[in-house]
């Protein structure tokens, strides 16, 4: 299969592929992500990448590219919804804001890597499985990671909360969970100290509560005006084209006049470079609101 004969509707379900597989996983997200917990959703998520990237990259013809991308997609919805959880939850409250952003920075990072890849590789014949098959190792990297890692303290309490289990288990798996991401010995005080204090912030947060949350609330009183920021910064973001360029950042070099692909595919990565420059600049000091 050659890529350079494929049609301008068949490389946008090529584009956008992934990006219908991550709207999917992120629904999906939103009623198994409890259940499943912040730890095993990132490991299916890297399981997802792994399939779908090595899918994408060893595609025989074009439906097995067209399935391999959804895939990965999915990943995709799972690990945006997962990754920053997991930091919430896990990390200390001085430096939670500094690793998520770094997660952010990673995503500019991966872009930047394909790039290059896509760069290096583009007067290869087949050169573009390389740039899809990239993402395989890492994606092992990243599962091999969140298997070593325990599951999230204030998960393991949540669930006894809802009424999953026993407290007191659930409990003792918290204190051994913290005390593993804190580098403490098992069952130490001070862990046991901050997750009978977790248990009570649990409790007040769900104890109170009579029912569940109605989708029509956040049209309502607050919500309305977060709601409203929230949606209008992500309009935004999209009908400025900045996700398209990142997507075909090649053609539209070769469109201004870069007529060889070589060159508009090297030039591209000069875009990547910019914006990985340019976001762990603003991305943790300018990103937020002012405290009152």
């Amino acid at each position: 299969m050659t890529w350079y004969n494929l049609s301008a509707v068949q490389l946008g379900l090529v584009v956008s592929g992934s990006l219908y597989g991550a709207l999917i996983g992120s629904m999906l997200a939103y009623p198994f992500a409890d259940f499943l917990g912040r730890r095993r959703e990132l490991i299916i998520a890297a399981i997802l990448y792994l399939a779908g990237g090595s899918l994408t990259a060893c595609a025989p013809e074009l439906g097995a590219l067209l399935l391999g991308r959804p895939v990965y997609g999915l990943g995709i919805g799972l690990a945006m919804h997962g990754a920053p959880l997991y930091i919430a939850e896990t990390c200390p409250s001085q430096i939670r804001g500094t690793l998520i952003s770094l997660k952010e920075l990673a995503i500019v990072l991966g872009i930047l890597l394909g790039y290059f890849v896509g760069g290096y590789e583009i007067d290869v014949i087949g050169g573009w499985r390389y740039m899809f098959g990239f993402s395989a190792p890492i994606a092992l990297l990243m599962g091999f990671g969140m298997w070593t890692l325990p599951p999230s303290p204030r998960w393991l309490l949540l669930r006894a909360i809802q009424g999953k289990g026993p407290l007191q288990e659930y409990k003792e798996k918290a204190i051994g969970a913290l005390s593993k991401l804190r580098g403490r010995p098992a069952g130490d005080k001070v862990s046991e100290k901050q997750i009978e204090d977790t248990i009570i912030s649990l409790k007040t947060a769900y104890t109170d509560e009579e029912a569940e949350g109605n989708f029509l609330e956040v049209l309502q009183g607050p919500s309305l005006k977060a709601f409203t920021i929230g949606g209008g910064l992500v309009l935004f973001q999209q009908i400025t084209g900045q996700p398209s360029v990142l997507y075909y950042a090649g053609s539209i070099l070769q469109s201004a006049g870069f007529s060889a692909a070589a060159d508009a595919a090297r030039v591209s990565v000069v875009i990547g470079i910019f914006k990985f420059t340019y976001s762990p600049a603003v991305t943790d000091d300018s990103s937020r609101c002012p405290k009152s």
